[in-house]
Formats: structure tokens, C-alpha cells, sequence
């Protein structure tokens, strides 16, 4: 016995020389699409793009403007606009407060200028954290200033459009844009000065029947749903089925209501190309090869 005592391997006990990684629950993002399931940093770098499936998830308003101009050239303009309410609609007040800290101070649209390629253009982008990027008196004075000023100064006019439509709480004042907007785009075409206008998820009631549909160049990101009414209201109307895939941005290029459908990864460059085409401007590779 002792001498297989001797040759007994005695066991002791081992620690793991590897740390276990955990990684947080947040950092984790879903496609709502396919159900996909990938780090959020792959989302990111994909500018909110599905890897798995390519739905386009809805980004805010400052991702648009970081996109679509060159760094350092975005200048806001008439940031100082601010909803009032004239009406005394019920609760309008708690509302744009709530919404201001949701949203921001710039109500449901940003306007400014800036450089694209390093051409100069205006760029108004709406605000869906504001509201549901609802149309009220803010929203048309600043589509309108801008487009005025995009005829002064003889510069293109690009709207990145995304609204759940109208805003009730100003009544006749906020369908009274759709008319205000309209002129102004009016008065762009008839001096020949560009204007671009991109359709995002979702664009509907009465920014889809003034500005957004109104564009020399109509663009939509792929799966974006665009029109006026809501389906079932359009179906219980007209007492019919509708088509499958009615009222997204590809249904609407089929039927030519859009003339375009631009990933979100390809919209800088056909933003910037169209902008150069539609000046008389040669394409930038020639350019910068010319110089």
C-alpha cells in the first residue's frame, strides 16, 4: 500500500488563465425585418443597414446631415423658430415642452446650408424625434425661407422628407403650409435652381402632397412607406384589397411616382452627382483629374 501511495498522482486544482468576456445586454440590435440579431456596431458602421436582410432602419435627423454634407460646412439657419400655440389647443404646450426634450430645439425640421463634393447647397432635414416630424408653422417657414434662399443665392435645395403628416394641434395654420411650400418650390422650378428631395421612412399626409413629392429629382430609401393616407382608411374608402407592397418606395418607382430607390449607403453619392449634373458641373473624378 505504501508503495502505491508513493506513485499516486496527487490533483490539484487549476484556475482558468482566460477571463470570461461578458458583453452587455445593449450592446446587442435586432433587425425588426428577418429578426436578425448582431452587435450594435455592425448596425452602426452599416449606417443602420441590416446585414443579414437590408432593411433600412429609421435614423435621426443629425445622421442625414452628417451624411449628405462634407465635415465642418453644415451651418444651421433659422434655428430660432419656435412653435407657439395660437389656437390654445389642449395639452399643445405640455406637448411641444415633452417634445423639445425628445427632439431638440430645432421643432421638426432642420435647415441650414453647407457643401457636398464641395459644391454649396441648402439642406432642410426632418426631425421624426419632433413630434413624429409633424408639419406646423415652423416646419413650412423654414422649407420656405430655405427655398428662398436657394433663390438668391442660385444654390440647389435637397429636403430629406420623413413625416407622419400634418400637425393637429395648429389646425388650418399647419395645412396652410402645404400651400406655403408649394409656392416656394414653385418659384425654384421656374428659375431652373435644383431641388432634390428624399424620401425616407415614412413620408406621409401632407408633406407627401406638398414639398416631398414635388422635387426635379424624387429619391426613397429602399422599404420606405410614402403616401397620404393610412392603408386601412384608403381601403375601407375605396372598399377593395390593395396591391401587395402598396405605398413603399419600391411599389412607388414601379408606378413612376419616384424616380429612384438609393440605398442609404449610395445616397451621398447620387445626392452629390445629381447636384453637379443638374448645375451643368463635369462629375468629380474628372474634375479632381483635371485639376
Amino acid at each position: 500500500m505504501a508503495v502505491m501511495a508513493w506513485f499516486k498522482k496527487e490533483r490539484k486544482p487549476r484556475t482558468s488563465q482566460r477571463e470570461r468576456l461578458e458583453i452587455p445586454a445593449d450592446a446587442w440590435e435586432k433587425c425588426d425585418r428577418c429578426g436578425h440579431i448582431d452587435i450594435r456596431d455592425k448596425f452602426e458602421k452599416a449606417l443602420n443597414v441590416c446585414p443579414e436582410c437590408g432593411w433600412h432602419r429609421r435614423i435621426n435627423a443629425e445622421d442625414y446631415i452628417e451624411l449628405l454634407t462634407d465635415p465642418g460646412t453644415w451651418r444651421e439657419l433659422y434655428g430660432g423658430l419656435r412653435s407657439v400655440d395660437v389656437l390654445g389647443f389642449e395639452n399643445y404646450v405640455d406637448r411641444l415642452k415633452a417634445a423639445r426634450q425628445k427632439g431638440g430645439a430645432a421643432d421638426a425640421i432642420y435647415a441650414g446650408t453647407a457643401r457636398i463634393d464641395g459644391l454649396p447647397f441648402n439642406l432642410a432635414v426632418m426631425n421624426f424625434a419632433f413630434m413624429g416630424g409633424s408639419m406646423g408653422s415652423v416646419v413650412g417657414e423654414k422649407i420656405a425661407r430655405l427655398a428662398r434662399r436657394s433663390l438668391e443665392k442660385k444654390i440647389p435645395l435637397v429636403i430629406v422628407s420623413t413625416s407622419g403628416g400634418a400637425r393637429m394641434q395648429e389646425g388650418v395654420l399647419s395645412l396652410m403650409q402645404m400651400a406655403k411650400t408649394s409656392a416656394a418650390i414653385a418659384q425654384l422650378h421656374r428659375e431652373c435652381i435644383p431641388y432634390i428631395s428624399i424620401l425616407t421612412d415614412p413620408t406621409t399626409g401632407g408633406v407627401s402632397a406638398s414639398f416631398a413629392m414635388q422635387g426635379d429629382v424624387i429619391l426613397a430609401e429602399p422599404g420606405a412607406v410614402i403616401g397620404f393616407a393610412g392603408q386601412r382608411v384608403i381601403k375601407q374608402t375605396i372598399g377593395q384589397d390593395l396591391p401587395e407592397g402598396f405605398q413603399t418606395a419600391e411599389f412607388l418607382l414601379e408606378h413612376g411616382q419616384v424616380d429612384d430607390v438609393v440605398p442609404r449607403a449610395s445616397l451621398r453619392d447620387t445626392t452629390a452627382r445629381l447636384v453637379r449634373h443638374m448645375q451643368g458641373q463635369r462629375p468629380h473624378v474628372e474634375a479632381a483629374e483635371a485639376s
